[in-house]
C-alpha cells in the first residue's frame, strides 16, 4: 500500500510556486525519455548542452545531470526503496563548485497512525526550511494538499466527478478554483481509440486560460490546442494548434504548428540503434538535430553515433 501511495503522491501537479517555479513530481522511468529496453544510461547532445540520465535495473531514473558548459551543471539525485521515493536531491555547480545556496532537498516521509499522509518536506543544503507538503489520501486518491512555509498554510482541495463516461478533477485553493482537468475517453471493443484532456486554468477564481490535448490509442499525443479567455465574449479564444502525425510503429513523421496566420511545418528523421532506440534525431528545415549515446545493462555493447 505504501507503494501506492508514494505513486499517486508522484504524479499530483504542484499548484503552488516552491519559491523557485511550478512543478510536477513523479517517478520517472526508461519509456518516459522516448527509451525502451534495460537502459544503463543515456547521453543526450543538443544545440544548448547535453543531458545525461542514469537508470537502475528496474528501469527508474537515479540521475539526471543537465549540462550547459564544461563547468556549469546541475544535477538531481533520486533516492528510491524498491519502487519508493524517497528522496530528490537538486544539486547547482558553477564554475565547477557547488553551490549550496540554491541547491535543494526533497525528503518523503508517510504518517499512516490515522489516515494516510504523506509529508514532503524541502529544504536547502545550508538547512533553511523552504516549503512542507502534507498530502491527505483516501481510497487510494488524493483529496487535500496542505502547503505550509513561512508566509502561512495554503490548503488546495481535490475533487473528483465521474460523469457520462468523462472523469473531472477539480483543485480549490483556500476555496478558490484553481484548476480543472476534464478527461474523454473513446473505445471500441474495449480498445482505446482516443483520448481527450482539456485543462482549464482559473485566475482568483475566474476563467483564463485552456489546453486540450488529444491522444491516440498508443497514447501518441496527436493535437494540441491553446485558449485563452475573452472576458468580453465570456468565450474561450483559440491561441495556437499543434498536430503530429505519426508512423505505424508510433515513430513521429512530422507536426504543424498554426498560429493566426502563421503557419510552420517540421518533419523529423531518425536513426536506430540495434535496440529500437533512436540515437539521431534530425528536424527539417531547421536541420537541427540531436543525437544520443546509449548503454544497456544486457549488454556490454555501446551504441555509438555515426
Amino acid at each position: 500500500m505504501v507503494k501506492n501511495y508514494i505513486v499517486i503522491l508522484l504524479v499530483v501537479i504542484f499548484l503552488f510556486p516552491l519559491g523557485l517555479s511550478s512543478q510536477e513530481i513523479r517517478i520517472f522511468k526508461v519509456e518516459d525519455f522516448d527509451l525502451q529496453g534495460k537502459v544503463k544510461s543515456c547521453l543526450v547532445s543538443t544545440n544548448y548542452g547535453k543531458e545525461e540520465y542514469d537508470f537502475n535495473e528496474g528501469g527508474l531514473l537515479t540521475k539526471a545531470v543537465t549540462r550547459y558548459n564544461e563547468t556549469d551543471y546541475d544535477i538531481t539525485y533520486y533516492k528510491y526503496s524498491d519502487e519508493a521515493l524517497l528522496e530528490k536531491r537538486l544539486e547547482n555547480y558553477r564554475d565547477n563548485i557547488f553551490d549550496p545556496a540554491s541547491s535543494i532537498a526533497n525528503i518523503y516521509t508517510i504518517d499512516s497512525t490515522k489516515n494516510t499522509k504523506i509529508i514532503e518536506k524541502i529544504v536547502s543544503y545550508e538547512k533553511e526550511f523552504l516549503d512542507q507538503y502534507e498530502y491527505h489520501i483516501s481510497n487510494d486518491t488524493i483529496r487535500k494538499i496542505v502547503r505550509t512555509n513561512n508566509e502561512g498554510v495554503d490548503e488546495t482541495l481535490i475533487f473528483y466527478e465521474t460523469l457520462k463516461g468523462e472523469t473531472t478533477k477539480t483543485y480549490e485553493l483556500n476555496g478558490v478554483l484553481k484548476e480543472s482537468i476534464r478527461t474523454s475517453v473513446k473505445k471500441e471493443n474495449d480498445s482505446l481509440i482516443s483520448k481527450t484532456v482539456l485543462t482549464k486554468k482559473y485566475l482568483e477564481g475566474e476563467p483564463n486560460a485552456a489546453v486540450e490535448e488529444v491522444f491516440d490509442g498508443r497514447t501518441n499525443l496527436i493535437s494540441k490546442i491553446e485558449f485563452f479567455y475573452n472576458s468580453k465574449t465570456n468565450q474561450f479564444t483559440k491561441v495556437g494548434e499543434v498536430t503530429y502525425v505519426y508512423d505505424a510503429s508510433g515513430v513521429l513523421l512530422a507536426s504543424k504548428f498554426k498560429k493566426g496566420k502563421l503557419e510552420e511545418k517540421k518533419e523529423y528523421v531518425y536513426q536506430f540503434d540495434p535496440f529500437g532506440n533512436w540515437i539521431k534525431e534530425i528536424i527539417t528545415p531547421d536541420n537541427t538535430y540531436k543525437t544520443r549515446k546509449i548503454t544497456y545493462y544486457d549488454s556490454q555493447e555501446e551504441v555509438k553515433n555515426e
